[in-house]
């Protein structure tokens, strides 16, 4: 069973540090093995030229990350993030980013993950994401 975008949410506001939840991240999509949440633009996320910071943009990667995986195991459960990998490729200013995360191997002890990070209205990736999950 898979979760819901509000039983996400709140997943998001159990158990994540008060840091990342100023983000302000919303889920707007699960499935068996995916989830897809929003990233609000945000002047205080930006750095200088008023692109969003990609510090901003790898958390929220990490983050999906954590929801897809709770998604694909049906609940939340003890997990670590082992290595993530992000490559940017253009910047976003004044844009969401919609961060869709999906779980391409789901084992007893590990995960990995691929993340795709695009400004919502357009169709180029502003980010790409590979990660590595331990499982408890």
């Amino acid at each position: 069973m898979t979760l819901t975008p509000a039983e996400a949410d709140k997943l998001l506001a159990d158990n994540f540090a008060p840091w990342v939840q100023l983000l302000g991240l919303t889920t707007t999509e699960t499935g068996e093995r995916h989830a897809v949440l929003r990233l609000p633009w945000s002047e205080q996320l930006a750095r200088e030229g008023g692109g969003l910071s990609g510090q901003a943009l790898m958390a929220a990667a990490d983050t999906a990350c954590v929801v897809a995986l709770s998604a694909a195991r049906g609940g939340f459960a003890p997990m670590t993030t082992v290595q993530q990998s992000t490559g940017f490729q253009r910047a976003v200013s004044g844009r969401d980013v919609l961060v869709h995360a999906v779980v391409t191997k789901l084992g007893r002890r590990i995960a990995f993950l691929d993340v795709t990070l695009t400004a919502e209205g357009t169709e180029e990736p502003a980010a790409r994401a590979t990660s590595v999950y331990a499982l408890g």
